[in-house]
């Protein structure tokens, strides 16, 4: 079973920046679309920021032009830059990826989450 690891969120200032870290582990064949969702208090969650295998990716209007979302196929790992951060960014954000398993299953997979808090 493959496992999402989080890291680098925090608290930050309005203005400020942040990079979330998201390695995957475990036994799979090829991880295959990879991206970030958010979720802040009292709101359902919400699609930040995709990335396929070739390196396409779609952004939430709110984050085009601050948030840029990478990978790093080698390390199984997906990143999100996160600049010109504002309070209402505030949120739990989760790491997910669609894997394909050495059986052909195919699978989606959540992280635990990171809080990334901006204080004005």
């Amino acid at each position: 079973q493959v496992q999402l690891v989080e890291s680098g969120g925090g608290l930050v200032q309005a203005g400020g920046s942040l990079r979330l870290s998201c390695a995957a582990s475990g036994g799979f064949f090829r991880i295959n679309d990879m991206g970030w969702y958010r979720q802040a208090p009292g709101k359902q969650r919400e699609l930040v920021a995709t990335i396929t295998i070739g390196g396409s990716t779609i952004y939430e209007d709110s984050v085009k032009g601050r948030f840029t979302i990478s990978r790093d196929s080698a390390k199984n790992t997906v990143y999100l830059e996160m600049n010109s951060l504002k309070p209402e960014d505030t949120a739990v954000y989760y790491c997910c990826a669609n894997v394909n398993y050495y059986n052909n299953r195919v699978s989606g997979v959540w992280g635990q989450g990171t809080q990334v808090t901006v204080s004005s």
